[in-house]
């Protein structure tokens, strides 16, 4: 719970109107192909503006440059649709929304700061829903998260993204040559995003998928490089799960205000189908994870066997050169019995008897002999040689 007094501005809106500057028109940043901006984040003295156009009956009937121009024009005329598209607006562009629209000060704040989780909030009339896209990078073999800030209300339309998901060219491009659905008014429009949010989860899946399968092949072809790869993977596994688990409760919440304030059935029908599509991107997310949970394990086990199996070898490697020690130190020893006799007997002093005696030749080498022959039955009875 918020601990601001009543009728204040929360902390990350007070002052916004008294810093909002005139900003010179301009043309909107241009798109990619994927609906993504390649520039920088918006400048305060740039527009963050891709499209406000309004509609009636389905059809476009004025486009406009500037947020002003598009307030002009709807006040001026009746029946009309303001379909608003921002990319990372500045906090003066959405405090002017907000004064325009009577946004609620707490659902500025979340689309301003961003970092929020898919939420969907009503706020007197207008609903405020947050959602999390993603899109798979082929060559980075990752997943890009982006975020996406609705504000729905009875004849109008905002969006505020942040990051290069979802590719709202095409949500429009689609609703505009399907003018039937596009007439349902500001719940078509949110379906059709919400469709198009899910539908970019398809690839996604298809591409972890596609990682797991090779991640399996590396683990069991002992590449070492795989438990980061794990890791990683599982990160964007969790991440994924926090963008699509909300949506089931999300897409409730919306069937249930549909009934409640009369929506067309056939949205309605069309809000089942995305729901039905939510719940099987998100069994197949929790698979992923327990999957990647089942791969670590493998992995970590047979990383172990690898360890023992290196043990088992370094030990079995000590134990043949301790063997080889040994019948080294057992020759060594008998080779160095008859070289102390030689070396004894070969000194030459004068008062040796041996050395005057006829019998201290054989008495020497026989010596040597008892000596060798001993040492060797000792050594080999106890398995040195």
């Amino acid at each position: 719970m918020s601990s601001e007094p009543p009728g204040r501005r929360p902390r990350g809106l007070r002052g916004l109107r008294k810093t909002a500057k005139k900003r010179t028109a301009g043309p909107p940043p241009a798109e990619d192909a994927d609906g993504s901006n390649p520039q920088k984040p918006p400048a305060e003295n740039a527009s963050s503006v891709i499209t406000a156009a309004l509609y009636r009956d389905g059809h476009r009937v004025s486009t406009h440059d500037t947020l002003a121009d598009a307030f002009r024009q709807q006040r001026a005329t009746t029946d009309t649709l303001a379909w608003i598209g921002l990319h990372r607006p500045t906090p003066s562009e959405l405090v002017t929304l907000a004064s325009e629209f009577d946004l609620h000060p707490l659902a500025v704040e979340d689309a301003l700061e961003a970092h929020q989780r898919p939420k969907l909030e009503r706020y007197g009339g207008t609903l405020f829903v947050v959602l999390r896209a993603a899109r798979y990078l082929d060559d980075a073999e990752e997943v890009d998260f982006g975020e996406l800030h609705l504000f729905v209300g009875r004849d109008f339309v905002i969006t505020v993204r942040h990051g290069g998901a979802p590719d709202l060219t095409a949500v429009r491009r689609r609703m505009e040559d399907a003018p039937e659905l596009l007439k349902r008014g500001p719940e078509a429009v949110l379906y059709a995003i919400l469709d198009a949010v899910v539908d970019g989860y398809e690839p996604v899946v298809a591409g972890v998928q596609t990682d797991i399968d090779e991640i399996e092949t590396e683990v069991f072809g002992g590449d070492p490089r795989v438990s980061r790869r794990i890791y990683e993977l599982s990160r964007e596994v969790v991440e994924f799960q926090r963008a699509t688990r909300p949506l089931n409760g999300i897409l409730e919440s919306l069937t249930a205000g549909f009934e409640k304030y009369a929506i067309d059935e056939e949205l309605r029908r069309y809000l089942r189908d995305v729901a039905d599509h939510v719940l099987h991107t998100t069994e197949r997310v929790d698979g992923f994870r327990q999957a990647l949970q089942d791969i670590l394990t493998v992995n970590a086990t047979l990383v172990n066997q690898q360890q023992n199996a290196e043990m088992r070898a370094l030990a079995e490697a000590g134990f043949e050169q301790n063997e080889e020690v040994k019948k080294i130190s057992s020759w060594a020893a008998i080779l160095f019995a008859p070289t102390l006799v030689g070396t004894i007997y070969g000194m030459n002093f004068q008062n040796m008897p041996e050395l005057h005696w006829s019998f201290g030749y054989p008495f020497a080498i026989g010596l040597m002999v008892v000596v060798c022959v001993s040492l060797y039955f000792i050594f080999k009875r106890r398995d040195w040689l």
